[in-house]
């Protein structure tokens, strides 16, 4: 296709046109970006499968799996911001490439564990940083490099991803473990991951202008998406991550987003990723039942994410996040009950919870943007992002160290939903007196 199909036709005083109303190859990275976060999900969504057949075959116990299942959640977070300044020191495509060969072959090598270091070796340390840098960082820049119009909407998409992963591979993996062993399911989901990097290599750009565009929805003459300075390549992207973080250590709204965003991370990802399957089966449900729980969640959050990233583009973000932290510390109070009591509460849980799961993360990227800056999103969303997974790192290994210790996860559940009744106050206090300009 040529430069000039792609940009439009030109204009009586010499300039292009944005060809908006053509297909714009920003899709296509759209499309590849959601691809690799999906096959990363996949990933991700695994140990809630293990836990179990470990403990049969191995005899760990919850506390110790947990151990690997956070350092796994931790580095996955930490990558965040260290991941944005590979984008632009080394490029998105080749920093993708090599994030889904780490995936494939961590993933593949968890089938040769046979002591609990290996675990935390293989799964925590190596799929850990493969998936830390495809992470939610790799969204935001994607989508502030290459769109200026629908910004949170491509976002929410993106986003929910994380739930399409689990509705995809979740109920699948789930049924593989079941009868043909957790190895086999462990191999499917890396051969999943191998599968998606010609596309990236093939498809993947790092910048509109590597194809003679503009940013989907810019016109000729805007510069809102120039690339940070520090992005050049002289610059070490350590250093480069370092400055940001210690740029929002002295913003009040940076603790703000990093402290909400660190009870996200507890409450989602740390404790129901990670140990609501475990927690049906104590309570008697099948595995393969509670899998499919959790992909039903995953339908639920793909329509309540997209929806946030609608609204975010809309109204005010503080008081969308304040609205889902607060929904989901009541659906967590409500969790203990529903596990024990009738079938129909489950599922009561599964349609309010899911519809909230990760629909915090279009208004906190787009309040990421508002307090720093588009060009700078991918680092500063970056370390908001690695607090999350500190969140959920120590949710994971509380929760599975209260389960081995006092036989079941009921303290784990109310004390995630009170936290979450408190991240719904601090969110009002986030950029306070700043009005995101509204886009319609």
């Amino acid at each position: 296709m040529k430069k000039t199909e792609l940009q439009g036709e030109e204009r009586p005083d010499g300039r292009k046109t944005s060809g908006r109303k053509q297909f714009h190859y920003a899709w296509v990275i759209a499309g590849v970006t959601f691809l690799t976060l999906l096959i990363t999900a996949g990933v991700r969504s695994t140990p809630g499968i293990l836990i179990v057949p470990l403990e049969h075959e191995f005899g760990w116990s919850r506390a110790t799996i947990s151990i690997a299942v956070s350092v796994n959640l931790l580095l996955y977070g930490l990558m965040g911001p260290f991941a944005a300044a590979f984008f632009d020191r080394f490029g998105v495509r080749r920093t993708m490439a090599i994030a889904l060969l780490l995936l494939t072959l961590g993933v593949s090598a968890t089938t040769l564990m046979t002591k609990p270091w290996h675990m935390i070796l293989i799964w925590g340390v190596v799929v850990g940083c493969g998936a830390g840098m495809t992470a939610y960082s790799l969204s935001a820049t994607v989508v502030s490099r290459w769109f200026t119009k629908s910004q949170g909407t491509v976002m929410g998409v993106m986003t929910a991803s994380a739930a399409t992963g689990q509705l995809v591979f979740l109920p699948t993996l789930a049924s593989l473990s079941h009868h043909h062993g957790w190895r086999i399911a462990a191999l499917a989901i890396a051969s999943a991951a191998f599968a998606v990097l010609p596309l990236v290599l093939l498809f993947m750009r790092n910048y509109p202008k590597n194809v003679g565009l503009l940013p989907y929805g810019e016109e000729e003459g805007e510069s809102r998406t120039a690339p940070p300075a520090e992005s050049s390549r002289g610059v070490n992207p350590f250093t480069v991550a370092l400055n940001g973080l210690q740029r929002g250590m002295r913003s009040k709204d940076f603790w703000l987003l990093a402290g909400s965003f660190f009870i996200c991370g507890a409450s989602t990802n740390g404790l129901i990723g990670t140990h609501l399957i475990p927690a049906c089966v104590d309570h008697g449900i099948p595995e393969v039942r509670a899998a499919g729980l959790l992909a039903l969640m995953g339908i639920l959050d793909l329509i309540g994410t997209t929806l946030s990233g609608w609204l975010s583009d809309r109204y005010n973000s503080r008081y969308l996040l304040c609205c889902y932290y607060g929904l989901r510390g009541l659906s967590l109070l409500g969790l203990p009950y529903a596990l024990g009591g009738p079938e129909w509460g489950l599922s009561a849980f599964a349609i309010f919870y899911g519809l909230d799961w990760i629909a915090t993360v279009p208004p906190t990227v787009r309040l990421t943007a508002d307090a720093f800056g588009r060009a700078n999103v991918g680092i500063m969303f970056g370390w908001i992002f690695a607090s999350h997974q500190v969140g959920a790192a120590l949710a994971a290994t509380f929760a599975g160290t209260v389960r081995t210790y006092l036989g079941d996860y009921m303290i784990a559940f109310i004390l995630s939903g009170i936290i979450c009744l408190l991240a719904a106050g601090l969110v009002l206090r986030i950029n306070k007196g700043h009005r995101p300009e509204l886009i319609v």
